[in-house]
């Protein structure tokens, strides 16, 4: 066990530096692109007239939700160099985890927006509410709330789902555990290690998400009151 202590102490600094400057840069980035491309296919599947960007927007999120991201992720970025596509490890990862966690964000948005009465809109049509007010003052209050929830545990998955890129030679938090159990021959020690640096990081986006869902509550509430 005191091996065990001094093995952690002595790789800790390594492993934190790569979860700062790696792992975490990683997984906001692939966050927030992920929430442009669920706004837009919700866009285009629930708000667009046009029957063609409805269809992209539908086999988009089949696809991205239907195959194994450990697939997407060698699809991307060991062949499309065959079509003349090259990216780099970054580029590659950061594409591949906007794209898998965008679908799966789309539908929670979609799903957010279809949960709200048709009476909310009568209403809000009612009391002569342009589409702006309608948007902000009914729709978007509720939908946010509903979607809060899974939209965390969206990030979760991202979060856990980052040590994939280790395949395709990126170094991040998993890959740099790996390096290191090699080096010291100790993997029990070293994935221990790296399963409870990752559990810290959920943990805190757990803590996160609970926050925001008390504050939106309280939100809607003070809306409605």
């Amino acid at each position: 066990m005191n091996r065990y202590i001094e093995l952690w102490i002595e790789s800790l600094p390594q492993l934190l530096e790569v979860m700062v400057k790696v792992t975490l840069p990683l997984t906001l980035i692939a966050f927030v692109l992920s929430l442009l491309i669920g706004i837009l296919a919700t866009v285009m599947r629930t708000r667009s007239n046009v029957n063609p960007l409805n269809w992209i927007s539908r086999f988009y999120v089949w696809v991205f939700r239907g195959t194994p991201l450990l697939v997407q992720l060698f699809l991307i970025f060991y062949g499309l160099p065959r079509l003349g596509i090259t990216l780099d490890t970054w580029t590659a990862a950061i594409i591949t985890l906007s794209l898998n966690t965008g679908a799966y964000v789309a539908e929670t948005f979609r799903a957010s927006v279809a949960s709200i009465p048709r009476g909310q809109f009568e209403a809000a049509r009612t009391l002569n509410f342009t589409k702006m007010q309608t948007l902000t003052k009914v729709v978007i209050p509720q939908a946010v709330r509903i979607a809060l929830p899974p939209l965390g545990n969206d990030l979760i998955d991202l979060v856990k789902g980052t040590a994939l890129v280790s395949t395709i030679s990126l170094v991040d938090l998993f890959q740099s555990g790996r390096q290191v159990a090699a080096r010291t021959y100790e993997p029990l020690a070293m994935y221990l290690e790296v399963a409870f640096l990752y559990l810290i990081i959920v943990t805190i986006l757990s803590w996160g998400q609970r926050y925001l869902e008390k504050r939106s509550s309280r939100y809607v509430r003070s809306a409605n009151a």
